[in-house]
């Protein structure tokens, strides 16, 4: 796939009327839906307006709680949600140049096309593309060293009609907390690809979803947004600047005074997925693609008009 192209065919919808990504029909997702609205605890944590809604927020651990809280105010201004749309936008004319966004989108796609790219942004350490802002004239040459693993703190971009794979969260506790755009998120009882699923919900900015061992640890998120054309799956990249933004917390269970041993995973260094093309679990290290001291330099280095 080259830099200047716009869209790469998605694979054909599965299993009749369900779609990618979440492999439902119309009917099942209004059904997910009224679960997802249902759940007890609630799965969304925001500004409750009615009885019951406090009372399923009232369930929600207070350390998640705590994150939500602090998380509450924050969102992308305006200059750097722009931004961050002129990095992500396609080449409009062979040839052209892209942001920063979308070449490290591409990037991705060249070693793993089984689901559409997004990128990770850690808020402190180093990024596996930072070394992109220098190459492309973005920033001054400097040293940029291979990614640190399990940042505790991440910032999520995903351009429209991108998603996730399943994946779980081992024992951390944490937060997705939308800052921009729209954020559909899938729940799952286990992960595996035929697990049950839990609810879907829908985040807009100030809401967040959460997890912890016990709650909500395997999700799959997604840009409902418009992509530009063409149809969601492996091999889909997306021909606009539409993306949504989420902030995401994970805290090992030392962190939280909840530990346990059971063998499993206990560290953000490390989390399960299930792949979208075997359907099999498989274990990626959760390093980021860039860093926040390097993507806010390289936004307030762009020009806007």
């Amino acid at each position: 796939m080259s830099l200047t192209a716009e869209q790469t065919p998605a694979g054909q919808p599965e299993y009749g009327d369900a779609t990618y990504p979440f492999h439902i029909t119309r009917e099942e997702e209004r059904q997910l839906r009224l679960l997802g609205a249902e759940a007890v605890p609630s799965l969304v944590i925001g500004q409750a307006t009615s009885f019951d809604e406090y009372a399923r927020q009232l369930m929600i651990p207070p350390a998640v709680m705590d994150l939500a809280r602090k998380a509450e105010d924050l969102r992308l201004s305006a200059w750097e949600t722009e931004a961050m749309r002129k990095h992500l936008a396609p080449a409009t004319a062979p040839g052209e140049k892209v942001g920063l966004l979308r070449q490290i989108l591409v990037e991705k796609y060249k070693h793993d096309p089984s689901h559409p790219p997004y990128i990770r942004v850690a808020c402190t350490g180093r990024g596996d593309y930072d070394h992109l802002a220098a190459k492309h004239g973005h920033l001054h040459p400097d040293d940029h060293p291979k990614g640190d693993i399990g940042s505790p703190v991440v910032l999520e971009i995903w351009p429209a009609q991108h998603y996730s794979p399943i994946h779980s969260h081992g024992h951390t506790t944490g937060i997705v907390f939308c800052l921009d755009g729209q954020l559909d998120v899938m729940v799952y009882e286990h992960l595996d690809w035929n697990a049950r699923k839990l609810g879907l919900i829908t985040l807009t900015p100030g809401q967040c979803a959460w997890l912890s061992r016990d709650n909500y640890a395997v999700h799959r998120v997604y840009c409902p947004l418009d992509g530009g054309g063409g149809s969601t799956g492996p091999g889909y990249m997306n021909a606009s600047a539409d993306f949504g933004a989420s902030f995401h917390v994970y805290l090992n269970p030392e962190e939280t005074g909840v530990e346990d041993d059971d063998g499993d995973s206990y560290s953000r260094d490390a989390f399960n997925y299930i792949d979208e093309e075997s359907k099999k679990r498989r274990a990626f290290a959760t390093e980021s693609d860039l860093s926040w001291s390097i993507l806010r330099r390289v936004l307030a280095n762009t020009k806007l008009t």
